[in-house]
């Protein structure tokens, strides 16, 4: 069932402060030795994970497996499916454009082009110096503001082309 490596030591290589602190919360879970009970803590856990790290790396997907008693595979299948979870790194700035429904009518998509073009980079992805990642979201709950922005936990609605170089402007 767990992978035949030391997460944690693999983990600590990456950075020996955050493998301790994701695994002093993983040890204040009450996990036991049922893992349907265990699959119960893999969302909480996957979300700290990679509040501490900023992505999920596979040595700390192994490890959050290796804890919770789970397959690598569960673990895997969790991160895939919920667009939230990245194994990628990403940016200081993680920019992310709304694409639902309200906001692609409102202009997302040339949104989309502008911080492309002001960037540099394609949605999907990260600078090369590791600055600004964009992505897009499905929806951020905020149609009345449509198109909106949001980098990292800051909205921004009704946003127009004009406003990208303000919006990047404000992440330095």
């Amino acid at each position: 069932m767990s992978c035949p490596i030391n997460s944690k030591a693999e983990m600590a290589k990456l950075s020996p402060e955050k493998a301790e602190e994701l695994d002093v919360y993983l040890t204040s879970l009450p996990l036991t030795d049922d893992r349907e009970r265990n699959r119960g803590f893999l969302i909480q856990s996957l979300h700290k994970a990679q509040e501490i790290f900023t992505y999920l790396p596979s040595v700390v997907q192994i490890h959050v497996a290796n804890r919770l008693g789970l397959h690598l595979a569960e673990v895997y299948g969790v991160i895939s499916f919920y667009s939230y979870f990245t194994d990628k790194p990403v940016g200081r700035y993680k920019i992310n454009i709304c694409t639902g429904t309200a906001c692609f009518v409102k202009g997302a998509d040339k949104l989309v082009e502008e911080f492309q073009r002001y960037l540099g980079i394609k949605l999907g992805e990260t600078g090369t110096d590791g600055k600004f990642s964009l992505t897009g979201l499905r929806c951020v709950g905020a149609c009345s503001m449509a198109p909106v922005v949001m980098v990292n936990d800051r909205v921004y609605g009704n946003v127009t082309t004009k406003m990208v170089p303000e919006i990047i402007s404000d992440c330095k």
